[in-house]
């Protein structure tokens, strides 16, 4: 029988989302099948994760295998939060973006966004919405949310990391990072895991997965004393408690319990920087953040864009200012980027 699933050997700039299972972490799962495990985390894989995850982030560092993104972020902001607690963030934040109100509907907390220029907060961003605490009128800022990378495909340095944790500590709040792409900003600062995060006074992470090459799942990581706590009772209220929970950590352990999260990163950020050259020779065609991680974010004419979609998956970024989003994954070629920016000049050509 003829399959007629789309040839999958077309790759798309759509979304790290997009791309396959990475072999090793498939071969991570068939292994993980054979014989019984005992259910709801207290299974081999995941006490070995566990002691993968306190190697990258320290000794205090204890996982929480999850079963998306969404899930992760809500879960790990409520374990920060009392009922009456508020998250600042930037406005293109993935939490205040991206999840359809998960955080308030169900996490039960009020975001405070704020503008950014880059994606990134700074301590003078969050001071636009940190204030009135003891005013029962406002909801309390009592948590801090920021994205590495962002969802602008832009870089926090250590010392911006340092500069914000510190900042928030002092006003009382605690801070989590969004990590689903902690990866690729690893990969392009040139520092571990643990050194992005723990080290730059992080107090809880949702750490990714499924845009770097495994199917499904996340972990929630909590770094420092009292997340923790909450964790097993909030991810089951959240339905995030898998019982088959060793299908996740395996993957994960692929990931993290080799250098594949690195070599896997580092290759999808060469190749959104080889495809972020040659965006900047060709005429018609302009950047409009700068390419730091495996995000490359552009603007052309609208006309251009559709006729370009047609060969090529990708997003509008800003549809109204003509941007578009080209994201690259662990399995992108140069032979794809080559496709991709050949048809890019094609286009361009034909207006």
């Amino acid at each position: 029988m003829t399959s007629s699933i789309h040839d999958s050997s077309v790759r798309g700039f759509a979304s790290d989302n997009y791309s396959g299972v990475h072999p090793e972490v498939l071969a991570a799962l068939a292994a993980a099948n054979g014989g019984h495990q005992v259910s709801y985390g207290e299974d081999e894989y995941t006490a070995e994760l566990g002691r993968v995850i306190a190697s990258h982030f320290g000794d205090t560092a204890t996982i929480f295998p999850v079963f998306n993104g969404t899930g992760a972020n809500v879960t790990a902001l409520q374990s920060l939060l009392p009922r009456w607690g508020a998250v600042i963030c930037a406005n293109s934040a993935h939490i205040n973006v991206d999840e359809n109100g998960a955080p308030e509907r169900v996490g039960g907390m009020k975001l405070l966004s704020v503008p950014t220029p880059d994606g990134k907060l700074t301590p003078e961003l969050i001071d636009l919405e940190a204030w009135g605490w003891g005013d029962e009128h406002r909801a309390q800022p009592l948590a801090v949310s920021l994205t590495q990378s962002t969802e602008l495909g832009t870089l926090y340095t250590l010392e911006e990391l340092r500069a914000i944790t510190e900042h928030s500590h002092l006003l009382g709040m605690r801070v989590h990072m969004d990590g689903a792409r902690l990866s690729n900003a690893a990969a392009a600062l040139g520092v571990g895991l643990g050194e992005m995060t723990t080290g730059t006074g992080i107090d809880i992470l949702s750490l990714g997965g499924t845009k770097n090459g495994i199917m499904f799942g996340e972990g929630i990581v909590t770094l420092t004393d009292g997340p923790a706590d909450s964790m097993k009772y909030l991810r089951k209220m959240n339905m995030q408690l898998a019982s088959k929970m060793r299908f996740i950590s395996a993957q994960l352990l692929a990931l993290y319990g080799t250098d594949l999260w690195l070599t896997s990163a580092a290759h999808a950020n060469a190749m959104a920087a080889r495809l972020s050259t040659a965006v900047q020779a060709t005429d018609g065609v302009e950047l409009v953040y700068p390419t730091e991680s495996n995000g490359v974010f552009a603007s052309l004419p609208n006309a251009v864009a559709d006729a370009l979609r047609e060969r090529f998956r990708f997003y509008d970024w800003d549809r109204a200012a003509g941007q578009v989003r080209w994201m690259c994954s662990f399995d992108t070629t140069e032979a794809d980027v080559d496709s991709f920016v050949a048809a890019l000049i094609e286009e361009l050509a034909a207006r």
